[in-house]
């Protein structure tokens, strides 16, 4: 491992930052990838109620994807941490510890999944036409969910070593074999979202063959033994920095899938459109998720050396990176959209369902840069309790009832609807900001 490279204490802050983050970004592309190849090739050559049930089945999955991300975010900050306090035998008893939590998530999820794929279609409210396809989805899903799990699991350990490249080149070759299944199992078997599952699925768990591989080759500067794989304080620790991320995520994405039940009550067409904007959406917060990961290794190394000015400055150099491209996305989405959600469907309805979503969701692509940085910010300090209650915050208090008043209105429409989403992140902005006088002030006083 090249400890220059990695070592985030010293140097150019966007000389160290861009290139950590490109490579995260590059993995949350091809991620992102995944899905809209699924929607792409279910649109062109699958059946409508096909659309719908990648739609809703892919919500299920990013609740899944997004809280197991979440929880592994302490894994992250904590090995990070080690080796900016020059721990890192710590970290073979972390990795150990965090392997058996996660193994008992993978079993827990695995039963949920594979027993009760179709109640939970109906709980999100599926179209009748399309109930049958989500559940097939979510079921061979929960098949594969071990892969999944594992992926974010070994994702979180690079990324908290300060190696973001590596995640890159195994998510890469992921891709390439969901590609080509979806092809073969979509455009030329016709098993519609079933096939795009089963995809979905084989693609995760080249990843993971990858992630050992790579991991098994690579000079780390700690060793893991069998004693390693149990119950320990550090996984307690990681946990305790996770923890509150995943409930925050979980409740988060829940207001996604209840958000998806309310559209899908507005009729199939609606649901498929709402579920081609996600997949644009997905798209457009990509660098503000790379930014607010990235900056959580940057940071948390920075605050185990001791050195909070330098960790300030990366959070303030994130968001000037962020509303670059955010505006830049801003206006593609806002002007665009029709486009953009053209990739995925023939369907003139659908696009134009999926558009006037983008329309409403677009102002999002630009606050969401400055939030996502001061959360990372917050991680990498182990903030992670006012995370998860600013994240509730925003959620349960603004951007879901918003969107189910807009969904009920007698003129009803997707655009309305995608409003809810930056209404509720600048409401977020502003309290994080009252946070951050609030917790510099303390850090103030404190050195006193």
């Amino acid at each position: 491992m090249n400890s220059s490279r990695s070592d985030f204490t010293q140097g150019s802050i966007l000389g160290k930052l861009i290139p950590f983050m490109m490579p995260v970004l590059g993995a949350l592309v091809l991620q992102a990838a995944y899905g809209a190849v699924d929607l792409l090739v279910v649109g062109r050559f699958g059946s409508t109620s096909g659309l719908s049930a990648v739609s809703t089945g892919s919500q299920v999955l990013n609740l899944v994807t997004f809280v197991i991300t979440q929880l592994a975010m302490g894994i992250t900050v904590l090995i990070a941490r080690y080796i900016g306090e020059k721990k890192p035998e710590q970290i073979g008893a972390l990795i150990g510890g965090s392997a058996v939590v996660f193994a008992v998530i993978s079993a827990v999820l695995f039963v949920v999944m594979i027993a009760f794929p179709r109640p939970i279609a109906i709980l999100m409210q599926a179209p009748e036409k399309a109930v049958g396809l989500t559940s097939a989805y979510i079921r061979i899903c929960g098949g594969g969910i071990f892969f999944i799990v594992a992926y974010n699991l070994l994702s979180a350990i690079f990324r908290g070593l300060g190696d973001s490249r590596s995640p890159l080149i195994f998510v890469a070759v992921a891709c390439g074999v969901n590609i080509i299944g979806d092809l073969v199992l979509v455009a030329g078997c016709h098993m519609d979202a079933a096939g795009a599952a089963i995809a979905t699925v084989a693609a995760q768990a080249v990843s993971v063959v990858f992630a050992i591989i790579l991991l098994v080759k690579k000079q780390l500067p700690f060793t893991i033994t069998k004693a390693d794989f149990r119950l320990n304080e550090h996984c307690k620790k990681a946990l305790k920095t996770g923890l509150p991320l995943a409930l925050q995520e979980c409740l988060t994405q829940g207001s996604f899938l209840a958000l998806c039940a309310f559209v899908n009550r507005l009729g199939l067409e609606a649901s498929s459109g709402y579920g081609v904007a996600c997949k644009v959406v997905n798209f457009a917060m990509l660098v503000p998720s790379s930014l607010m990961q990235s900056m959580a290794s940057f940071v948390s190394q920075n605050v185990g050396a001791g050195n909070e000015k330098r960790a300030k400055k990366a959070m303030y150099s994130g968001m000037g990176i962020g509303l670059v491209i955010g505006c830049i996305v801003f206006v593609l989405v806002m002007f665009k959209g029709d486009l953009l959600t053209g990739i995925f469907t023939t369907e003139q309805v659908v696009i134009q369902k999926g558009y006037d979503y983008l329309r409403g969701f677009a102002l999002e692509s630009i606050v969401t840069a400055i939030l996502f940085s001061m959360i990372g910010y917050f991680n990498g300090h182990d903030k992670t309790l006012w995370v998860m209650i600013q994240g509730l915050i925003q959620t349960l208090l603004v951007r879901l009832p918003l969107a189910y008043y807009m969904s009920i209105q007698p003129d009803a429409s997707l655009m309305k609807i995608g409003l809810a989403a930056p209404v509720a992140t600048i409401f977020g902005i502003v309290i994080n900001i009252i946070f951050y006088i609030h917790m510099n002030k303390k850090m103030r006083d404190k050195s006193l």
